[in-house]
């Protein structure tokens, strides 16, 4: 691989209660143990940050793949919803729900575009084989 950039993180404190930051400065969070997971909630946690990545990292590869194949998406966006739980084996497993929302385009040309964004996104190529993504189309 020809690599083009490179981000840096540094995670320190007690893990999900603890604090990361980016050698960039642009991120710079405590990070907080969800309710859900026994922990205070009302902050930042590593699922959330992976959503977030994942989302626009895959609304990109969209737009790209839209670009290539000369169609017009300007109201395109993409939600992902990050799910944790146990993976039975003693540890914990993650999944992922993408939800591409594509206006005003025929849903098979959406999917289409969705299911070619999935070969290129770089998330999606780093979990292919490894946790469940659903990709989900809609035009609303």
């Amino acid at each position: 691989m020809d690599i083009v950039y490179t981000a840096e993180a540094l995670a320190t404190g007690a893990g999900r209660n603890g604090h990361v930051t980016t050698t960039t400065g642009t991120l710079d969070l405590d990070l907080v143990t969800p309710k859900e997971m026994g922990g205070a909630g009302g902050g930042a946690n590593p699922e959330e940050l992976f959503a977030a990545g994942y989302a626009a990292c895959f609304h990109s590869a969209l737009q790209m793949v839209a670009r290539t194949q000369k169609v017009r998406i300007p109201h395109s966006s993409v939600g992902s919803r990050v799910h944790i739980g146990p993976d039975g084996q003693g540890g914990f497993g993650l999944a992922v729900d993408l939800e591409v929302v594509i206006p005003d385009l025929d849903h098979d040309q959406a999917q289409s575009l969705a299911d070619a964004a999935h070969q290129v996104c770089p998330y999606s190529n780093a979990t292919r084989g490894n946790i469940t993504v659903t990709i989900s189309v809609s035009d609303d």
